[in-house]
């Protein structure tokens, strides 16, 4: 059984998300922890709740989704994993902080690729992957097919969809990912976003029918 805890974390207010089972095993989904007590906070709850780090994935590299690759991956001994279509990103996060008056640690560790074609294993439990390009050209969303979640990055929010405008965008490829890959899940899954609450499948998709 997976489980999840989210922190909203950064000038951005980007979601950070921990999944961990009843083994302990965990991953750590989208590390936005921007200062020192931010990363407190996020480690505080791994030792109180006595989680293994095993997994460090990346729904994309935008540079909200990212400000804590660098600490994460050092304090547990991780490496990352992204899309392959996301490397620009990651390589770039100091230059695209400074584009916003921002400060962050360049990514120091070893990267990993993941496609739709993986998944992520902890012990009995999968996350299956699921690409969906768009808001980003490596943008992937994370799905507990089992607990009828996914995690969905900057694809889908509650009454809204990632925006398109940033380099690598594109918004008809960002409807087609939507359409092909999250509204053909069952209307009960829960949708948790890279930014804002918690929506589902169904309450999304009978707005796009109005």
């Amino acid at each position: 059984m997976l489980y999840i805890k989210s922190f909203t974390f950064n000038p951005i207010a980007e979601n950070t998300y921990i999944i961990y089972n009843e083994h302990k095993q965990c991953a750590i989904v989208d590390p936005g922890c921007y200062t020192p007590a931010e990363c407190k906070v996020l480690t505080d709850f791994i030792t109180q709740h006595a989680l293994k780090p095993i997994w460090l994935v990346n729904t994309h590299c935008h540079l909200d989704h990212i400000f804590g690759n660098e600490y994460v991956a050092q304090q547990y001994t991780l490496p990352v994993h992204i899309h392959k279509n996301e490397q620009w990103f990651l390589d770039h996060l100091v230059e695209s902080a400074a584009q916003f008056g921002l400060q962050a640690q360049a990514f120091t560790g070893k990267t990993i690729y993941i496609s739709e074609a993986d998944t992520i294993i902890m012990g009995d439990d999968v996350l299956n992957i699921l690409f969906t390009p768009g808001h980003s050209p490596g943008s992937i969303c994370l799905y507990a097919q089992t607990e009828k979640w996914i995690i969905g990055g900057d694809v889908l929010f509650k009454e809204g969809i990632g925006r398109t405008d940033l380099p690598g965008g594109d918004y008809t490829t960002l409807i087609k990912s939507i359409q092909t890959q999250l509204f053909i899940l069952p209307d009960d899954v829960i949708v948790y976003p890279g930014h804002g609450m918690a929506t589902t499948i169904g309450y999304e998709k009978s707005l796009s029918t109005k």
